[in-house]
């Protein structure tokens, strides 16, 4: 049903191949894939005249020159949608404003896999975390020094070998053909964010994040571009980072999505021919997205809606699993991950579209029994946990008690038991009774597990020891006030969250203000 797609030689296309594109130059994989839903809906309904010479100014890349051994097509669309993280291309004033200091690390700071079904009704974002643990396949470094295949993170297949590896490296993960590559910047996200009047998101939560700058009350914020820029690369959160920012990355998409369908956008040419040249400025495709494929795409998604679109993460096995000279990195469920990636190319729905109501026909009225108080009460709790990336469960911790109070130790260690962690069940006394602060003994191969245990344990100073192991030591201080509630941040990841749970995929108007 879809055309075959030429990577490097540039052949024509089928009559499907036309609503193909591949990306411009990664920048910013949040950006990007936010990048990519504009685009497809910027150029809804549009007539070759009117998007007519808005390819010229587009940034080309042939990721897909001398790729070989490539997965096989499959019907339906496949882009690529990374983000990279190249603030050079910002002006001192404007890295200032939007807080980017540093230096750019020239790698991909996100990934997205974004299908379009063959039938233009549906979209799959699946969001590939940045620190996924992969071998990176052998390949020729731009000084021309031959690597053989060598462990790595997947976001620095880019500083390696730029899009051609970065996609040598998706395909062989997921098995998946990539006919699009779309790499968009920070400039571009602003900029359209900006175009389109700002895009509404809703939090449950108030979310503050001193590092991006994000500071954002509970309930429904709309976002101008500085605002917007904080939301989606925000990685401090109460002890949520990659997994909690992917969720939101997700959210914004969907949001655009909707801020672009319900506002007229799609439906005013000016407005639209204006959105889409702000896009396209600073987006880098390869030779073969040009104007024909933009209108082929944007007629056959005129329809688009939140609801046509649908969100997921790579299911997880271990989101903190240590490797020698890399530190912590993410490894993923082979055996779920598999099955998400082969329904993807069998071109179904990764969502479940027929999901029940809360209740069967007819019956409300009752008053609620106490289990279902008990059960609301619960719920209740859990909403108002600070959401964490790594389940408490998976945590094992040690407390001491440095304080002169008895019993402290018993109390954090029963509090922390209560809120899943898995503690020793006994704790003991420090070697000091004389703590002030409550401190955190870590090993720093467990970075992202001790976020979690910081969140509960919000305030307590955080103490590097190499070589300690996965176990955690608590030492309980005379500032200790209590234990917060924490949860899985996203219930939808498997593995991360909750081992052995199937990946979930939600639709778009399930994660919008709606």
């Amino acid at each position: 049903m879809r055309p075959d797609t030429r990577r490097g030689q540039h052949s024509q296309r089928g009559q499907h191949a036309q609503h193909r594109g591949r990306g411009r130059r990664p920048r910013w994989g949040v950006r990007l894939a936010t990048a990519t839903s504009a685009l497809v809906l910027a150029t809804s309904g549009v007539g070759h005249a009117l998007v007519s010479g808005l390819d010229e100014g587009v940034g080309r890349v042939d990721p897909f020159a001398g790729l070989e051994d490539r997965p096989a097509s499959s019907d339906g669309l496949n882009f690529l949608v990374v983000g990279v993280d190249d603030r050079a291309e910002l002006s001192a004033e404007q890295r200032r404003k939007h807080q980017l200091g540093g230096a750019s690390c020239n790698c991909t700071d996100t990934l997205m896999m974004v299908h379009l079904s063959a039938d233009r009704e549906r979209m799959s974002v699946v969001s590939l975390p940045r620190d996924t643990y992969v071998k990176l396949p052998k390949h020729t470094h731009e000084g021309g020094t031959k690597h053989q295949a060598y462990p790595a993170k997947i976001n620095s297949a880019y500083t390696h070998g730029g899009p051609n590896l970065t996609v040598r490296t998706v395909e062989k993960m997921t098995g998946v053909h990539i006919d699009h590559y779309l790499e968009v910047s920070f400039r571009s996200f602003m900029n359209t964010v900006d175009v389109l009047g700002g895009v509404p998101v809703c939090t449950v939560r108030p979310l503050k994040d001193e590092r991006s700058g994000l500071d954002l009350p509970a309930g429904q914020s709309r976002l101008d571009a500085t605002e917007a820029l904080a939301y989606v690369r925000a990685r401090h959160l109460g002890g949520s980072s990659d997994f909690g920012r992917m969720q939101r990355q997700q959210q914004f998409i969907a949001s655009v999505i909707d801020r672009a369908t319900s506002s007229g956008v799609l439906m005013n040419p000016a407005k639209l021919n204006e959105v889409a040249s702000t896009l396209l400025r600073s987006v880098r495709a390869d030779p073969g997205f040009g104007t024909s494929e933009i209108v082929a795409l944007g007629r056959a998604m005129r329809d688009f809606t939140p609801a046509s679109s649908e969100f997921v993460s790579v299911p997880v096995e271990d989101a903190d699993y240590p490797v020698p000279g890399l530190g912590s990195t993410v490894k993923w469920d082979e055996g779920k991950a598999d099955k998400l990636f082969d329904t993807l190319r069998a071109d179904r729905p990764l969502a479940d579209r027929k999901r029940p109501d809360s209740g069967e026909g007819g019956g409300g009225g009752t008053a609620p029994s106490g289990g279902d108080r008990k059960h609301d009460q619960r719920e209740k709790q859990e909403q108002d946990a600070t959401p964490v990336d790594i389940a408490p469960n998976r945590i094992r911790v040690q407390v001491a008690n440095g304080t002169e109070k008895a019993g402290l130790g018993h109390r954090v260690d029963t509090a922390l038991r209560e809120t899943d962690f898995d503690t020793t069940g006994i704790p003991r006394n420090a070697e000091r009774q004389d703590v002030k602060r409550t401190v955190i003994t870590y090993d720093p191969r467990w970075n992202r597990s001790v976020r979690t245990l910081q969140a509960a344990l919000p305030g307590a100073e955080l103490r590097e020891e190499k070589g300690r192991g996965p176990a955690m030591l608590v030492t309980v201080g005379k500032d200790f006030d209590r234990v917060r509630a924490v949860r899985a941040a996203d219930p939808r990841q498997g593995g991360a969250e909750r081992l052995g749970a199937e990946a979930e995929a939600v639709t778009g108007d399930e994660v919008t203000c709606g």
